[in-house]
């Protein structure tokens, strides 16, 4: 098992969840900045709704939502290492 692997995992408020890696380090995954926008055409927008994001779940050392939504472990890992949170970032909206 990878060290960037998450076993273990616990869903908080206003779009976060606190992990745990293969290798004892933890932190946050706040992807508030992005999913507090709403939907904006791209691959998180089904995660925008509060009842889907809690439905997240582990699939090989990652997190995972129904529809095959999931969050890179290992990127995630790294940023926790450096800084204790990885933010998914907000998108510019496209305007007309």
């Amino acid at each position: 098992m990878a060290v960037w692997s998450i076993v273990r995992f616990n869903v908080l408020a206003n779009y976060k969840i606190e992990v745990s890696f293969a290798d004892g380090t933890s932190g946050v995954a706040d992807l508030s900045p992005r999913l507090s926008q709403g939907p904006l055409g791209d691959g998180f927008d089904a995660l925008c709704d509060a009842t889907v994001f809690a439905e997240v779940y582990l699939e090989h050392g990652a997190l995972t939502w129904p529809g095959g939504i999931d969050l890179a472990p290992d990127a995630m890992y790294q940023r926790i290492r450096e800084s204790g949170t990885s933010t998914l970032a907000a998108k510019n909206r496209k305007v007309a």
